[in-house]
């Protein structure tokens, strides 16, 4: 059985405060390892509600530092640099004040694999991987959580890319974004769902009070209980159904055991999902506006 904890909060700072117990629970013995943490910060735009909360990457890089980890933040956003968001969200001086370092996923390597794909060497060298996902509706994908976080290793305008070469092949994109746990370093997970996002989504959908915060060691489990919480099924939801389709075991509500709160416990009503989903591949035009906005952005830095 895959232990997956949920616990109620009413507020960030109330999660905060749970973020030591969980992270105890799913990572006892963090001494001395090279751990990076891995927030969703998708844009600027909306970053307030649609990146993962600054309360709860702060509490996770201290908790991880006071324990003797060598902690780094990072991400590869959309669009922006994780230097921005940060600064946007209010979390960088307090990463400055932990001495915690934050950057932007680069050095790009290609993973020979998977055509066209390549993962951040920032991500490859790391001991272990925190995922910290923020609970979403997706136009695309309809939920995401902490599979989907994943993707934000992959460096740059290369994740457009992929969804232009993957999008329209069948299964071949959700199958890449289930396969990036088996290629990055171990992967621990806490999913931010106390200010979750409904309606649309990764960046303009609206507030949904949840009031949840969960851990697991796999990554699909926690993207299971959310599911669970939500009362859908894993046909609707594009990867959930491909980390079934590739048996992954986290993936079926009967292989979860739940220590603290039982998905039952949550009040998901009124979470409003997307229905018709738009298409997983991007339009050259969107590719070239990503391109673009990089190039204009890495100028403005030099």
């Amino acid at each position: 059985m895959i232990n997956v904890f949920l616990r109620r909060v009413s507020d960030y700072p109330q999660a905060a405060q749970s973020l030591p117990d969980l992270l105890d629970r799913i990572l006892p013995s963090p001494a001395d390892l090279n751990i990076l943490i891995k927030p969703n910060f998708v844009a600027l735009r909306n970053a307030e509600l649609s990146c993962t909360h600054p309360a709860v990457i702060a509490a996770a890089a201290q908790h991880l530092r006071d324990r003797g980890a060598r902690v780094t933040v990072g991400d590869s956003p959309a669009f922006g640099t994780a230097e921005a968001i940060a600064s946007r969200i209010e979390l960088t001086p307090v990463l400055k004040e932990l001495g915690v370092r934050l950057i932007t996923l680069s050095r790009p390597r290609r993973i020979t694999t998977h055509p066209g794909l390549y993962i951040s060497a920032d991500a490859l060298e790391a001991d272990l991987i925190l995922n910290l996902p923020k609970l979403k509706a997706h136009s695309q994908m309809r939920l995401t959580g902490a599979v989907k976080n994943l993707f934000g290793c992959v460096t740059g305008v290369r994740k457009a890319w992929l969804h232009a070469l993957h999008g329209d092949k069948g299964h071949a994109f959700t199958g890449l974004i289930c396969d990036l746990p088996r290629i990055l370093p171990p992967v621990v997970n806490i999913m931010d769902g106390v200010e979750a996002m409904h309606v649309t989504g990764p960046i303009a959908g609206r507030k949904f009070f949840l009031g949840m915060i969960g851990a697991s060691t796999d990554v699909s489990a926690l993207d299971t209980a959310a599911g669970m919480i939500l009362r859908v099924l894993p046909e609707e939801i594009p990867v959930w159904a491909q980390c079934l389709r590739m048996e992954f075991s986290g993936a079926r509500p009967e292989n979860l055991r739940f220590p603290l709160l039982s998905p039952e416990d949550f009040d998901a009503k009124g979470f409003i999902l997307p229905g018709t989903l738009k298409p997983e591949s991007f339009r050259p035009d969107v590719l070239v506006k990503s391109l673009l906005r990089r190039l204009w952005l890495s100028m403005r830095r030099n």
